[in-house]
């Protein structure tokens, strides 16, 4: 049976040999033809890159959706032509798409990892598990979603490395809709130390860490004031915005200087005596990202009702 298409077929065999490079520009043409045409979708007539970028971003499922049709018509395109070329010598269509149906599926069983990953990443690219643009951890990484692939997905991290994890590696999800946790420190002041330079000390520290480690600590730190427990001791609160998963800045750089400065007040005051407390921000439930890692102190506090808000 031969399945060569009809119009190819009633050509002379030598216009036929002249045509195969023909077909190859051709095909080569429709490709960047079709992927211009997905550029034109993603992107509004004489927009500049930084547009498109932009489209990216906030359509995400329609960029990957159609990457994903450019590349297999892009697939379709080549698979084709070389059909056509090996016809000419002497290669039958129909033996050619059926060794190609063999091949891909010694392949596919050859290679499950790779299905996996396939499968995984259709599953992400139609679902709400993430978006490109989100700040997720993943497989042991912390990064924003660059690109959700049909093998890897592609996140970049806080020093700006590029990392691809594969999609049979992505088990458990743990999403920053904001792109950063809240880090609160509640530093308890001591009676014998005035409150105004209690809080002149902490709020130095906390310029001092923003400014070391400007791509932690993604904002400038805020400062709450003075506030009353219920307990009967009184304490100052700042909150910190950090990139996930690098809050060891607060709980060793910054803690340890601050408690080293407020020993120097008043040799007595004890390293309990300041708290952190980790919070994702306001709108939706806390998830796997969140992590809280307090002080004896650190519930006592209900008068601050601003610890969450602001």
């Amino acid at each position: 049976m031969d399945i060569t298409p009809e119009f190819w077929s009633e050509l002379p065999h030598g216009v036929r040999l002249v045509l195969i490079p023909v077909v190859a520009i051709a095909a080569h043409l429709a490709v960047r033809a079709v992927h211009r045409l997905g550029e034109w979708i993603l992107t509004p007539a004489n927009s500049p890159r930084v547009a498109r970028e932009l489209v990216k971003r906030r359509h995400p499922k329609v960029a990957t959706v159609a990457g994903l049709v450019v590349s297999a018509v892009t697939f379709a395109l080549y698979f084709f032509a070389v059909g056509l070329m090996l016809n000419e010598l002497g290669v039958e269509l129909k033996d050619y798409l059926v060794t190609a149906t063999v091949v891909g599926l010694a392949v596919g069983f050859g290679l499950q990892g790779l299905v996996q990953d396939v499968v995984t990443g259709l599953t992400l690219i139609f679902s709400d598990v993430l978006d490109i643009g989100d700040v997720i951890e993943v497989a042991g990484q912390v990064g924003r979603v660059e690109k959700i692939g049909l093998r890897f997905t592609t996140l970049v991290t806080f020093v700006g490395a590029t990392v691809n994890v594969p999609n049979r590696n992505i088990a458990h999800v743990s999403r920053y809709r904001r792109g950063m946790i809240r880090a609160y420190v509640d530093v308890e002041v001591p009676p014998s130390v005035p409150e105004a330079e209690v809080q002149e000390t902490v709020e130095r520290i906390a310029r001092g860490i923003r400014s070391q480690y400007p791509a932690v600590v993604v904002t400038d730190p805020e400062s709450f004031g003075v506030f009353d427990a219920e307990g009967g001791w009184r304490y100052l609160r700042v909150k910190f915005r950090l990139w996930p998963g690098q809050t060891q800045v607060i709980e060793t750089a910054f803690r340890q200087r601050l408690l080293a400065a407020l020993k120097s007040l008043d040799p007595a005051y004890q390293d309990w005596m300041v708290s952190v407390t980790y919070r994702v921000p306001p709108g939706r439930a806390p998830q796997d990202g969140e992590k809280v890692h307090a002080g004896p102190r650190a519930n006592a506090p209900r008068s601050a009702r601003s610890d969450g808000q602001p």
